[in-house]
């Protein structure tokens, strides 16, 4: 009955990763990740307090037989008795398949649900709104604890750390859609003014600090670009604008507190809500970002990107970034 149950249940998975896979329904691997450890640890428990002692207690039934078989023969004067019981005993200690790929699992999936769940989540940079910082390709790691510690799945913060801060580099749920993770620069905080004109940033009615850089060739397009250095909080970073190109900013859906926003030929300047925050691209001119689809609530954070641990067309790339 447990085979047949374990096989249900991994073709089950099967089925639902093949779906995600080739797209018929969008996954939420957290939620995934979790009832994998509830449902290992169940088999671990069960494993642990009535299949393993049941197994046990049937091999030392089998040997206790085997004794009682011999004591009756040798006291009929039979002394010399075939067979022998150790390979059924090692059989009946053996953990079947549907418990070795189950409960056997359980500390490696446990590892995993903690160290992301809490600590780093790897993320692969899948656009080029973030470049020059980060790259198509990049594969990055996210603190998780650096904004303070959430509960898997439902993202409530239960421990608070450090503050939100300009500039951060930041990895959230896509408010549209949650089930899509996003990463963007803090360019606001609650509180904040900002304002996106004529291709220049400002905070509470200040310009941003920009230097120009030369020229940056984009591998996408194959051309060359503006570079620019902008001081965003307390450490400077590169980012692109694109000076031929004088994009109209318009809401691509409703989204909440959006009366706090105006929108103009000019640009776009928002009044950054109590809990929310304002994300721009790096890449300013290839970005959907704050711009278009408004602020992200505090709740849809996931942590802070800090680290590209792998780039596999550019090993060059591994290291820090701001």
């Amino acid at each position: 009955m447990m085979s047949a149950l374990t096989g249900i249940l991994y073709a089950v998975l099967a089925a639902y990763l093949g779906g995600w896979y080739s797209g018929y329904w969008s996954g939420n691997f957290s939620l995934l990740l979790f009832i994998l450890t509830m449902v290992t640890s169940a088999y671990w428990l069960a494993e642990r307090f009535h299949f393993a002692p049941a197994r046990a207690k049937a091999a030392a039934d089998l040997l206790e037989n085997d004794a009682k078989r011999r004591q009756n023969l040798a006291a009929q004067g039979i002394a010399r008795v075939d067979g022998d019981v150790e390979g059924a005993r090692q059989q009946i200690l053996q953990q079947p398949w549907w418990m070795d790929w189950t409960a056997g699992l359980f500390p490696v999936i446990l590892i995993v649900f903690l160290l992301r769940s809490f600590l780093f989540e790897p993320f692969k940079i899948p656009s080029g709104s973030m470049v020059p910082t980060l790259l198509v390709g990049d594969l990055i790691l996210v603190n998780k604890f650096h904004y303070g510690v959430r509960l898997p799945v439902i993202n409530k913060k239960i421990i608070a750390n450090n503050e939100v801060k300009r500039g951060d580099v930041m990895v959230f749920r896509f408010p549209p859609d949650p089930s899509i993770d996003f990463i963007k620069r803090v360019a606001a905080v609650p509180g904040d003014e900002v304002s996106y004109l004529n291709q220049k940033l400002y905070i509470n009615g200040q310009p941003t600090a920009v230097q120009p850089q030369g020229d940056f060739y984009d591998e996408s397009s194959m051309s060359y670009r503006p570079l620019f250095e902008e001081k965003l909080g307390d450490k400077a970073h590169k980012m692109l604008v694109d000076t031929q190109r004088h994009p109209l900013f318009r809401p691509d859906t409703a989204f909440p507190f959006q009366d706090n926003c105006k929108y103009s030929p000019e640009g776009v300047t928002c009044k950054v809500p109590a809990g929310y925050y304002y994300m721009l691209g790096d890449n300013r001119d290839n970005s959907r970002d704050s711009r278009f689809w408004g602020f992200v609530p505090d709740e849809n954070i996931v942590g802070r990107a800090f680290f590209v641990w792998m780039n596999f067309g550019n090993l060059g790339r591994i290291g820090g970034f701001n």
